[in-house]
């Protein structure tokens, strides 16, 4: 039987923060613990938390004192935290009589579940992730087209080729972060002992768009990574051509050297 919260309320707001590269989930102490994949935690006096080892937070019905409150003593676990954290919030109702389903802006569940509310934690979490990195792609996008246009004229910058490389490699790295990590486009490991609540994670899932904003972010992260390839033909090539002026300039002086001996010296 699954364990239910919330019993004396039928709505509440869940917000998703993602605080970080990392929460270290081993050093989280006295809380108690309610469930796991994903840890789902007791906070404050009605609330709870769900938090995920890739860097996010989910907080269910806490006060604005709770939430302040806890965020401080998690602060602590947080490798790399941002400095303005990406978040999502979301309305949470309780609805035995219709679909489980996202109605304008609000989720709609038949019960209040733990198993319900770490499925939720499991969507809103991937889409403030996926969030964060639409937002800093976008940036490198916006360099990205001068720079391209700027391959076809002389009055190219090396130093500007180097910082658009550094840039482009940090971006590259949020690959590794969303596959590797987050695993975005998988699902999570409670479907298998919870199989009544894939259609319950598809719903959501295809409301939040996660596969179709996932595909959007694999195709600019595979255009960024043919535009830093380009870039290194580009200074590779720059670089033989120096090289191979700089052999016949040496060969011209050693002639003209020759030249001077014979004429002179002779």
């Amino acid at each position: 039987m699954h364990s239910l919260l919330f019993s004396d309320r039928d709505s509440f707001k869940a917000q998703a923060l993602f605080l970080g590269k990392k929460i270290d989930l081993q050093k989280l102490e006295n809380y108690d613990c309610l469930a796991t994949m994903p840890v789902m935690v007791k906070v404050g006096e009605y609330g709870c938390a769900v938090l995920l080892n890739y860097g996010v937070v989910v907080l269910f019905n806490l006060e604005p004192q709770e939430k302040v409150a806890f965020l401080r003593g998690l602060s602590s676990l947080v490798y790399d935290s941002f400095s303005h954290p990406e978040t999502e919030e979301v309305e949470v109702h309780l609805n035995v009589v219709e679909s489980e389903r996202v109605k304008e802006g609000k989720i709609f569940l038949r019960e209040l579940s733990v198993e319900r509310l770490q499925i939720v934690a499991d969507i809103l979490a991937k889409s403030v992730v996926l969030s964060h990195y639409e937002i800093s792609i976008a940036a490198v996008f916006d360099q990205i087209e001068p720079f391209a246009a700027s391959l076809q004229s002389e009055n190219r910058s090396r130093r500007q080729s180097r910082e658009l490389l550094r840039q482009l490699g940090t971006t590259l790295l949020v690959q590794h972060k969303i596959v590797g990590r987050v695993e975005i486009i998988d699902k999570p490991e409670l479907l298998w002992e919870s199989p009544q609540l894939e259609n319950l994670y598809l719903r959501l899932e295809d409301e939040y768009e996660i596969r179709e904003r996932h595909n959007a972010l694999e195709r600019k992260l595979e255009l960024i990574t043919q535009t830093a390839q380009t870039v290194l033909e580009f200074m590779q090539h720059s670089s033989s051509q120096r090289v191979e002026w700089y052999v016949v300039i040496l060969i011209v002086v050693e002639i003209l050297l020759s030249l001077y001996d014979i004429i002179f010296k002779r």
